[in-house]
């Protein structure tokens, strides 16, 4: 059975084509933010053309960067490109492929797939963290996804982590995500992350805002694993030795609940795999 997987993320979007669960063909390509929407509709749109000659798709998952109304299959919004508010994607997208897709957040969807295939394989429940442009959250228990009453469990990117930080897109001020995503982190300091997190000092402070956003995923979660994925996770032990050391020294001295903290297993393709999964009918529940 053949299944495509899309990846709509705010700098890049990710296209693959499965035989099972055998990876066949995979794309990548930079965000045009200013042509919004339409471009990347049309750029996925002429992929799907080119790879439906060459195998049937049976099925089709997708991970959405932005906040999506699961039980409705829309669009929520993009808070980083144009264009995508209360838009029906499946709907666009099913003449095109040939079967309804199904579409989640792609925390959600990243989260699934690192739980499935990756680094969060056997250890549930699973709290999932995108660091890259945004910063979101999955949750996954032995029942699936767990999205909360409204589709918006695991948003942890806006949580105040610093009450007299920088004003957010979001409105509020020092949201985990204006503190420490990559957007934010190149436009404050005028050079991209992976240059940042390359000086010790710079990281040894990022990973205490960064484990201020995590303290409350440890309290109230508990959950077995920790997987961190995105653009920024791919610092390796520069970022994970310190942020362990850090999330620890936060963590409240009675608690024994466990710091295990890992990068995503499947890098890049977190979300792509769980597409694959969503696509299967593992969605998960709803609240």
């Amino acid at each position: 059975m053949n299944t495509l997987a899309i990846d709509v993320g705010g700098t890049k979007f990710s296209m693959a084509l499965f035989d099972g669960p055998a990876m066949m063909r995979r794309l990548s390509r930079a965000t045009d933010r200013e042509g919004g929407r339409d471009w990347m509709l049309s750029q996925i749109a002429g992929v799907l053309a080119e790879w439906r000659g060459l195998a049937p798709i049976d099925r089709c998952g997708i991970g959405f960067g932005g906040p999506v109304l699961f039980d409705v299959q829309r669009v929520a919004q993009s808070t980083h490109v144009g264009g995508w508010s209360d838009f029906d994607l499946p709907g666009f997208l099913e003449p095109l492929a040939g079967v309804r897709p199904v579409m989640d957040n792609d925390a959600n969807v990243g989260a699934l797939g690192e739980a499935r295939y990756g680094a969060g394989r056997g250890a549930l429940p699973l709290f999932y963290m995108t660091l890259s442009t945004g910063i979101g959250g999955g949750i996954v228990t032995g029942d699936g996804i767990y999205r909360g009453a409204d589709s918006f469990a695991g948003e942890l990117g806006h949580i105040a982590i610093r009450a007299d930080g920088p004003e957010c897109l979001c409105g509020a001020r020092g949201c985990f995500e204006r503190m420490c995503c990559g957007l934010w982190l190149e436009r404050d300091h005028g050079r991209p992350a992976k240059e940042l997190l390359a000086e010790p000092e710079f990281t040894a402070g990022y990973v205490e805002d960064v484990a201020l956003g995590l303290k409350p995923v440890v309290m109230l979660l508990n959950p077995a694993r920790i997987v961190i994925g995105g653009g920024i996770a791919k610092a390796g032990r520069a970022l994970f030795d310190p942020l362990r050391a850090a999330l620890r020294r936060q963590i409240t001295a009675w608690s024994r609940a466990r710091i295990d903290l890992v990068p995503a297993a499947l890098g890049d393709d977190s979300v792509l795999y769980g597409a694959l999964a969503l696509a299967g009918g593992d969605a998960g529940r709803e609240s």
